[in-house]
């Protein structure tokens, strides 16, 4: 039985909506991010020493990191499905999308939510303008025209093919999932980029995507 370690409104969404498009039997493990902080628990280091999610257990392997767990997925358990053939340039666009997503896409979206909280927490009212100031300077200078680069960018990547890899769905574009459902809740993606829109409303109409949802439970983004 494969175990996911699920961390609520995460990563660890997509593995589960792997899972559900493999059509594999799974286990639940759940943990509930802290209401003030909202890190995961502490106890999930038990399961890997840095403490995050999604991690999977499948017979003693330990697997961590989205990208490293919908490999292992697939290669251990598709049979073919959800992955282009070798050598051909669609299996080279899906490692690229595969390993894109986290590596280049994640990074201003993560910013962004880091210099929204200066932004906005709390501090003694003589720094507050500075610290106010400092988050919107680089907000508006840095982090909000890479992430609209980065939205351009898959708007056009869009346009060779109405999925990430090519002509067929794939482990890619569950992957390249969370990424854009954190840029439509809190990046400003919008009907401005209609192929991105269309593919969320696509993967969101997945029977797969919607007993996921089912099974872990609430996901609602962090804004």
């Amino acid at each position: 039985m494969i175990v996911v370690h699920h961390l609520n409104n995460s990563r660890s969404q997509r593995v589960l909506w792997l899972l559900e498009e493999l059509g594999l039997d799974y286990e639940i493990v759940r943990y509930q991010r802290d209401a003030k902080t909202m890190l995961a628990p502490p106890e999930l280091r038990a399961i890997h020493p840095l403490g995050k999610s999604p991690v999977i257990v499948d017979n003693g392997v330990v697997v961590a990191e989205s990208g490293a767990i919908v490999e292992y997925l697939v290669d251990t358990y598709g049979n073919g499905r959800l992955v282009p053939p070798a050598g051909t340039e669609d299996r080279r666009r899906w490692t690229y999308f595969l390993h894109y997503a986290e590596g280049s896409a994640m990074a201003p979206l993560l910013m962004k939510l880091v210099f929204d909280r200066v932004e906005t927490s709390p501090a003694p009212f003589f720094v507050k303008p500075i610290t106010r100031g400092i988050a919107r300077k680089v907000k508006g200078t840095y982090i909000e025209p890479q992430i609209a680069s980065h939205l351009d960018y898959l708007e056009a990547e869009l346009a060779r093919s109405p999925w990430f890899a090519g002509a067929e769905f794939t482990a890619a574009d569950i992957q390249m999932s969370f990424p854009l459902e954190a840029a439509a809740a809190r990046a400003g993606l919008d009907s401005s980029r209609p192929r991105l829109m269309s593919f969320l409303e696509r993967i969101h109409a997945r029977p797969a995507y919607k007993r996921a949802i089912e099974r872990g439970g609430e996901y609602a983004l962090l804004k």
